[in-house]
């Protein structure tokens, strides 16, 4: 009879590549049979609010033009803006899945202003967006910011 031996170093990863498919169809399984997680505490209690508006400075514009996104960072609680520099992200709508575009700081109770361009012909919506932070909640504009661009 002739008989194939496999070569000791496949049959040692194919047993990992089993063993390791076996730990994660088991791991899905143990953790659902473990003791339920107690109820999640708001991440954002105790934080100040915070109020982001942003509009553009143009609805239409050609491929390439700079096109200016100006906003207020507004906190409700009466933050006199000295507290940190905050963080503010402008978004765009791909598909269904919100993508940063671009960024830039700004203080609390203050104003930021962004200059973008696409290099591309389309009807861009946007948003900004405030990360939420030690301080302060996240935030994102009320509505969204639409630009042609061709």
């Amino acid at each position: 009879m002739n008989q194939t031996l496999i070569p000791p170093a496949r049959r040692a990863f194919a047993a990992l590549a089993i063993s390791c498919a076996l730990v994660a169809g088991l791991a899905p399984a143990a953790s659902a049979t473990a003791a339920p997680a107690p109820a999640p505490v708001s991440a954002e209690a105790g934080k100040k609010k915070v109020k982001l508006d942003a509009s553009l400075s143009k609805k239409q514009a050609k491929v390439n033009e700079k096109v200016t996104l100006k906003g207020t960072l507004q906190a409700a609680e009466g933050a006199d803006g000295t507290e940190s520099l905050e963080a503010i992200i402008v978004q765009q709508l791909q598909g269904s899945v919100w993508v940063n575009i671009a960024d830039t700081t700004c203080r609390p109770n203050s104003t930021f202003s962004l200059k973008l361009s696409f290099s591309f012909s389309a009807v861009v919506t946007l948003r900004a967006y405030h990360p939420e932070t030690t301080l302060y909640a996240s935030a994102y504009t009320s509505s969204n910011l639409t630009l042609r661009v061709g």
